[in-house]
């Protein structure tokens, strides 16, 4: 058995898989801290596992150490823990159980409230010099500087989720009318990004807008990682699956608009298919992969 855990910002998820990656056991605790990570563990460990998979937003952080060694430290397990960053993670598992099985050469860009990417070069995980390769929420696409790209990227600043949001109440606070503020009672606040592709659904003019754009912006984006990289195919995955009605087709005319057209014939875009367990299931498949 392996165990694989996804430390996100507020919250660690953890899945227990067999050695054919089927998920026999998953829980999700609600802290980002080295006892939650610990807990998460022990609910599904079951036999002593093998080995211990960890995804990471950055895996040079110190701060994530100790929840990483708690989490092994409950899986009383001897070998190191695997480390990948959650984009890595999230293109492993794609590619071994999921929408890009099969394929040798993967790009995984994952949409949350944090962005970002996973490259797999014929088997096997790029993670560059420093292991922070796939940092995508920091693409440059905008050539304006604004304060919310220089704390969180560019990319980042418009396609997470709070950036979704962000610019819908941007056009609101404009003077724009929208259904969204009738879902919220007009509190700004309290609007989510399932607010906005709601509206969109219903065919509200400026979530529509919102959504055509952030379909741009993740376009564009592709664009960028596909010419540097030439992947088989791109794995959109998190909130673009989730909202793959309205995202997907606008965001892979926007990336074939802006490939050479050697590419643009050759590129395959899809959405994931692994959900939220995504990240979990790529750090067990890294742990897999580094015990052979």
């Amino acid at each position: 058995m392996i165990v694989g855990i996804d430390v996100r910002d507020a919250a660690v998820a953890a899945v227990r898989i067999d050695e054919s990656g089927s998920v026999i056991g998953r829980v999700t605790q609600d802290a980002a801290t080295a006892a939650a990570a610990a807990d998460a563990v022990r609910a599904i460990s079951g036999n002593t596992p093998k080995r211990v998979g960890a995804a990471v937003r950055d895996p040079t952080d110190p701060t994530t150490a100790d929840i990483i060694a708690a989490a092994a430290g409950a899986a009383r397990v001897t070998a190191l823990p695997s480390v990948v960053s959650t984009g890595s993670a999230v293109a492993l598992a794609e590619q071994w159980r999921g929408a890009a099985e099969g394929a040798t050469c993967v790009v995984a860009l994952a949409v949350g409230e944090r962005v970002f990417s996973g490259f797999i070069d014929k088997g096997h995980v790029f993670d560059g010099a420093h292991g922070l390769a796939g940092a995508a929420g920091w693409l440059a696409l905008n050539p304006v500087e604004r304060d919310d790209y220089r704390r969180l990227g560019g990319l980042e600043a418009e396609i997470g989720a709070s950036g979704i949001v962000r610019r819908l109440v941007w056009r609101l606070k404009a003077g724009d009318t929208s259904t969204v503020l009738d879902m919220v009672e007009g509190d700004l606040a309290a609007i989510t990004v399932a607010h906005v592709f709601d509206a969109a659904r219903q065919g509200d003019g400026v979530a529509i807008g919102v959504v055509r754009d952030t379909g741009r912006y993740i376009g564009m984006a592709v664009a960028n990682l596909v010419t540097v990289l030439d992947p088989e195919i791109v794995v959109l995955a998190g909130l673009i699956a989730d909202a793959g009605d309205l995202l997907i087709e606008p965001s892979r005319a926007e990336a074939a608009r802006r490939v050479p057209p050697a590419l643009a014939s050759l590129l395959r875009i899809v959405p994931g298919t692994l959900g939220s367990e995504a990240a979990a299931l790529g750090a067990a498949r890294a742990a897999m992969l580094a015990s052979r």
